[in-house]
């Protein structure tokens, strides 16, 4: 029985932080107002018939602070990587030289700044619900261990250390959450 509980408690911890994984992924793909290469990480380029990462495909770099560069490894796919770009509804509008794409990532206006701060705060409540899930379920199997015959007390210090693992999860989404928000907020 011990063993079984030592399961249930690492396959809860190890369910809680890929919620956590998952949270800060999510984050990473709203913006802040600064140009970030991830960005893009969702535009997939039409390579010779294969929808390919752009990454894969070219380089991605912030020459400054409002600014994407695309720099391609074969010119000819500049126009399917501006097509991507566009098609990828991210708001962007690619400008292109031949050589490279640029992209000008327009400065936030208040009420921008605000809706993404919603979303970030939307985005750590379904990770925690992943989280208090994670719990649950957990919780079910020690209640189902403890009909099969298992010591309540051995029961009971396995919920205690569940809501722990529980508490400093949620506790890092908060943190992930609170940093995004000030990033987001930070003029």
């Amino acid at each position: 029985m011990e063993e079984e509980i030592e399961m249930f408690l690492e396959e809860a911890e190890e369910l809680m932080k890929k919620a956590i994984q998952h949270t800060g992924a999510e984050l990473v793909k709203i913006r802040a107002g600064k140009a970030m290469p991830s960005m893009l990480d969702s535009v997939q380029v039409d390579y010779y018939g294969a929808m390919t990462p752009l990454s894969q495909v070219a380089s991605v770099t912030t020459p400054d602070a409002r600014t994407l560069m695309v720099k391609p490894w074969e010119k000819k796919l500049i126009p399917d990587i501006e097509k991507a770009i566009i098609n990828g509804n991210l708001g962007f509008n690619p400008q292109n030289d031949g050589e490279v794409i640029r992209i000008n990532i327009p400065a936030l206006t208040e009420e921008r700044r605000i809706q993404l701060v919603k979303q970030v705060k939307a985005e750590g409540e379904h990770g925690k619900v992943s989280i208090r899930n994670a719990r649950k379920d957990t919780n079910d199997s020690l209640k189902k261990l403890l009909k099969e015959g298992a010591s309540e007390d051995a029961i009971k210090t396995a919920e205690d250390e569940v809501q722990k693992i529980t508490d400093s999860n949620v506790q890092a989404i908060d943190e992930l959450v609170s940093k995004k928000e000030a990033d987001i907020m930070h003029i």
